[in-house]
């Protein structure tokens, strides 16, 4: 009996070391105490967020993609309203549109896509049903962020910038994107969740 508790504990110990090696950032590419340039300890950053996001999205089924809570999702009575709750579809032309938006003051580049056009998709359910269409947004979205954080030097990574949401420097807004993009994630996340999705993440 004691020899099969002690095989299950050791299953459960490799099974725990692999579900966290495959969780894990990135091993450091420094020894510690090396002064890492800004550009690249950011860029480290929106990698880890991008390999989290990106199999999220493609994990909902393009008929899902119109899902959103409400009501009926949860129990009866439940305090909650639903109104304004994004689509899941929503959800991810949103956080490209932030992208664009944040990264572009970030490396002082134009976005490459019709911004105008974009924000009126993020506004429209339907629209963003389209998982394809979605889909590259994100990755347009975050493939822009890559090169604007490879504008950021140890010179201007802390140089006032126009505020934006609060960020005023190049340093800041960059990894405020990685945090906004990571409460969209969250929420992501949960919608995979109620349709009975395991979460790539937690495989």
């Amino acid at each position: 009996m004691r020899l099969k508790v002690m095989v299950l504990c050791g299953a459960m110990c490799l099974s725990g070391v692999a579900a966290n090696a495959q969780m894990a950032p990135p091993k450091a590419a420094v020894a510690p105490g090396t002064a890492v340039e800004p550009a690249k300890a950011l860029d480290d950053l929106l990698s880890i967020y991008e390999g989290e996001v990106v199999p999220v999205a493609k994990a909902m089924p393009a008929d899902k993609y119109g899902f959103a809570p409400n009501a009926a999702t949860f129990a009866a009575g439940a305090p909650a309203k639903f109104d304004t709750v994004r689509t899941f579809g929503q959800q991810v032309v949103h956080v490209a549109l932030a992208n664009y938006y944040f990264y572009s003051a970030v490396g002082g580049m134009k976005p490459d896509v019709d911004m105008a056009a974009l924000g009126k998709m993020s506004d429209d359910p339907k629209a963003c049903s389209d998982k394809d269409a979605a889909l590259k947004y994100l990755t347009g979205s975050i493939a822009f962020a890559h090169k604007a954080i490879a504008t950021i030097t140890t010179a201007n990574a802390f140089v006032a910038i126009k505020p934006i949401d609060g960020q005023n420097t190049r340093a800041t807004l960059a990894a405020f994107g990685v945090a906004h993009g990571y409460d969209h994630y969250g929420q992501m996340v949960e919608y995979l969740r109620m349709n009975g999705i395991v979460p790539p993440g937690s495989k």
